[in-house]
């Protein structure tokens, strides 16, 4: 049993490594290569845990050299914009001017449920609100709306104003991160007036966000039942 668990536990980190060196993509944004590699790696790392009679380098190894080629791939579609298009594809548009392709859509075999579905996950159910839409190589629809359909900007309104900065986490779950304070200039003499101010311990505090104007939201945690 203990052989099995540390089998198990060494091809865990190898894998989580293996993956982390091929970037940080959702499933549904991996490129065909990406999502063939990621799938035989899983079905190789498998063998070992499965029979213990494998060899762990048996499984190593192929892992290795897998993530190894997804590397060179990579390195060469970066660099090659014609291999790059051969083995991810082109993205594709669909609908240009408003007009639908259909023998697009078929060629791509994406059905008009399919793109539907699509577009109300972006917040828009009418194909007339569609100035563009593409499809990209890892099949996500982007759209660009109508100009009667987009939604209303400060810069349509010739409104002035400053970019945002988002809030970051100061403390999380009663811990401090320290590089949130360093990057909005935080002292700890002013954190713990806000704690104070709320009368609230810091190990009671589940959540506490602020931004560059020192606007803070504070969560508590919840007590347990």
């Amino acid at each position: 049993m203990l052989v099995v668990f540390l089998r198990a536990a060494f091809l865990y980190v190898l894998v989580t490594f293996s993956l982390r060196l091929m970037g940080k993509r959702q499933l549904g944004e991996l490129q065909p290569t990406e999502l063939v590699i990621t799938i035989l790696i899983s079905n190789i790392a498998s063998l070992p845990i499965e029979d213990a009679n494998i060899p762990m380098v048996l499984g190593a190894i192929p892992v290795l050299v897998l993530v190894a080629f997804e590397l060179v791939v990579s390195n060469i579609s970066l660099q090659s914009k014609g291999f790059r298009s051969m083995v991810s594809g082109k993205p594709v548009i669909v609908i240009q001017n408003g007009q639908l392709d259909q023998r697009k859509l078929r060629k791509l075999r994406f059905s008009i449920d399919d793109l539907m579905e699509s577009l109300r996950q972006q917040g828009i159910f009418d194909l007339e609100e569609v100035q563009y839409a593409i499809v990209e190589t890892t099949g996500k629809v982007s759209v660009l709306p109508k100009f009667s359909a987009q939604t209303v900007t400060p810069e349509m309104l010739r409104l002035q104003g400053k970019d945002p900065a988002p809030p970051v986490v100061v403390i999380s779950d009663g811990q401090i991160l320290q590089s949130s304070m360093r990057d909005y200039n935080i002292s700890p003499e002013w954190l713990e007036s806000i704690l104070e101010k709320r009368k609230i311990p810091l190990k009671k505090v589940f959540l506490l966000t602020i931004d560059q104007n020192r606007s803070y939201r504070l969560i508590p945690k919840q007590e347990k039942e």
